[in-house]
């Protein structure tokens, strides 16, 4: 017997548009610094890799403890300004992957139950479909296109199938 309902707690109604509200409030907010970049664009201005981002932040000790050692060619004001958004860029990505791969295991929870639950209600397709009630044969015939017989194999809900009849 497969394990079912991996997941049955759900977001209610007002949850769910509580949720949107604040995404779109977050879209909102970050209105004035969101950017599309072409692919070109991505190529030539993302290549500060990650042993440039610590030269970066070198520049940016040096700058904090010891400013007299800075150059006055560079607008420093812009570049701190620069430094703490891209600080603060760094850990809204963090928590919204963090948020995105909690997301996204919810997500599979569901939709494995849901393809339990399917498999359960093919089967009982399939045994009424044997007894000729009405309906069944079409629904089954619908469903099986989903299921390929590779030459050789049985079909895995020919199994549940034939394991359900050998308990009854």
């Amino acid at each position: 017997m497969s394990l079912t309902n991996l997941n049955n707690t759900h977001l209610s109604a007002e949850d769910a548009n509580d949720a949107k509200d604040a995404l779109s409030q977050l879209e909102d907010a970050l209105a004035a610094i969101s950017i599309n970049l072409t692919p070109e664009d991505r190529q030539r201005y993302g290549s500060v890799n990650e042993q440039n981002k610590l030269f970066v932040n070198k520049v940016f000790d040096y700058r904090q403890s010891q400013p007299d050692l800075s150059t006055t060619q560079v607008d420093w004001t812009e570049f701190e300004n620069d430094y703490r958004s891209r600080v603060l860029m760094e850990d809204f990505i963090s928590r919204l992957e963090a948020l995105t791969i909690r997301l996204k295991n919810a997500k599979t929870l569901y939709d494995y139950d849901n393809f339990q639950a399917s498999l359960i209600d093919y089967a009982y397709t399939n045994f009424m479909a044997g007894t000729g009630a009405h309906g069944y044969e079409t629904k089954r015939n619908e469903l099986k296109q989903f299921f390929t017989r590779p030459s050789g194999k049985k079909n895995p809900t020919d199994e549940s199938d034939e394991s359900e009849e050998s308990e009854e």
